[in-house]
């Protein structure tokens, strides 16, 4: 997919890298921040791409689809090209490949934080935060954090996950950025960590996540699109985007589901990643401008 001209563009961050690591702060402090985060239409479109920090590297049916970090960037970099799109989501080396390649000016950018969590392990729940912190998102010049939010009855590690975002709230709130969540309620079946999407085990992750922290001034949700969204939403006065999810079978099916959610009192935009960056028949400007036309 990568064109010869951002082909050689990617190629240069590694000498960068290596003899002008300073560059990257410079990138930030010049970086050309958007003075607020909703569009005039009270909506948000967030492209994800922090999934490869938690060793998911999957769309599709490619397991290692997101593992080409230079195929990675020109997805996101195209996506953030696209009238509509309001900014990113990414751990630290994909937003500073971002900001040395000039893509984040007047975006909304977002840091994960936590990513200790890794897919596939047994210490999963033990979500440590091994990405941004409050204080570096703030140095950083970025508008935000998100945190991952995975409570399993079962598993006493949850304890150290809910204290840990808990204590980033906070903090987030204290610099006056962002702090999005995204909250399940998760049990282990077969050896793996899932997340239980019916509309009761929603309420409750919703319940849990609205509570963390000493305010939730600058808190918002971060939500999959399940049964019985009006219930489900109606949990929290909290500002909420949809979790895209995964890339789709059906595509039209996923874009109705976003729809109907959208028109709920909380819901205020998108946050998707894979189903937009990697989609069925691999044309993410369409993918995209279909995202796009959802929030009008």
């Amino acid at each position: 997919m990568t064109s010869g001209t951002f082909r050689e563009r990617v190629d240069r961050l590694a000498e960068i890298r290596a003899t002008r690591p300073g560059a990257i702060e410079d990138a930030a402090a010049r970086r050309v921040r958007r003075g607020r985060l909703l569009q005039p239409s009270g909506r948000l479109l967030i492209i994800a791409a922090d999934h490869p920090g938690r060793g998911s590297l999957a769309a599709g049916p490619d397991p290692l689809a997101m593992a080409d970090r230079r195929d990675l960037l020109e997805r996101v970099c195209l996506a953030l090209d696209r009238p509509g799109v309001d900014g990113v989501l990414g751990t630290p080396d994909l937003i500073e490949d971002l900001l040395l390649l000039g893509a984040l000016d007047g975006k909304v950018v977002l840091g994960s934080m936590n990513r200790g969590g890794l897919a596939g392990t047994s210490f999963e729940i033990d979500d440590r935060f091994t990405g941004y912190d409050a204080a570096a998102i703030a140095r950083a010049g970025l508008d935000g954090g998100k945190m991952l939010l995975r409570v399993d009855q079962d598993d006493p590690a949850t304890a150290r996950t809910l204290e840990s975002c808990a204590r980033a709230v906070t903090e987030l709130a204290g610099h006056r950025l962002m702090a999005m969540v995204e909250p399940f309620i998760s049990r282990r079946a077969d050896g793996r960590l899932r997340n239980v999407l019916t509309p009761e085990a929603m309420i409750r992750a919703i319940a849990i996540a609205s509570a963390l922290g000493t305010t939730s001034a600058r808190t918002w949700l971060k939500v999959p699109v399940v049964a019985d969204m009006e219930r489900v939403m109606a949990t929290s006065t909290l500002p909420a985007l949809l979790l895209g999810g995964e890339v789709p079978g059906d595509p039209d099916a996923v874009v109705a589901g976003w729809r109907k959610a959208l028109a709920l009192p909380t819901v205020m935009g998108l946050v998707a990643g894979r189903s937009l960056l990697y989609p069925p028949g691999d044309d993410v400007g369409a993918a995209v401008d279909a995202a796009v036309d959802v929030l009008r």
